[in-house]
């Protein structure tokens, strides 16, 4: 069975959008997927399915988030190989104690990374941006809220996408390729 990745965008940030994780897995298997493993407290789930494409399973896991939880957010969905695309092709080499301050920003469509473009323009070295075929990657040498590419990526900016750093990106990855392609 396929492998898959969901990620939320903005729960468990404050007093809005909880998404309790026990609470979110068992929403995840009362939809039918399998091998689901919950990461974190920032509404990552790595899980299998039968099939079917990554809009729909984000599509139906956004619509029982609103009707079981009644949380309304961004849910972003990869499968175990476009997030290996999202490792392999990644353009910026961080090392273990930068992996915080490195993002990588998820979007459903690939199509929709070009609304991440004019964050170049608020990039002041040594920060670093880059896009690939499915994600875009954000070096904040000074951390995220020195930078002005970063608050923007978190704002605004990026509401058609959510992020998550390195580590976390690593971690998922492994805990994917564990399940399958």
């Amino acid at each position: 069975m396929p492998t898959f990745v969901a990620l939320l965008r903005g729960v468990n940030v404050g007093r809005a959008n909880r998404v309790p994780m026990a609470e979110f897995r068992s929403l995840l298997v009362g939809l039918g997927y399998g091998n689901v493993i919950t990461l974190l407290n920032s509404g990552n789930a790595v899980f299998s399915a039968a099939a079917g494409a990554t809009s729909r399973h984000a599509q139906g896991i956004s619509d029982a988030l609103v009707s079981k939880l009644k949380v309304e957010v961004p849910v972003i969905v990869k499968s175990a190989r476009e997030l290996a695309t999202i490792v392999s092709e990644c353009p910026i080499k961080a090392g273990p104690a930068d992996h915080s301050r490195f993002l990588v920003a998820f979007v459903q469509q690939p199509q929709s990374l070009a609304s991440l473009s004019s964050l170049r323009s608020l990039v002041t070295p040594p920060e670093r941006f880059a896009t690939g075929s499915q994600a875009a990657y954000l070096f904040c040498a000074d951390g995220m809220l020195e930078s002005k590419a970063g608050r923007a990526l978190l704002g605004k900016t990026g509401k058609s996408a959510t992020t998550r750093n390195w580590a976390t990106v690593l971690k998922l990855h492994a805990l994917a390729k564990g399940g399958a392609s």
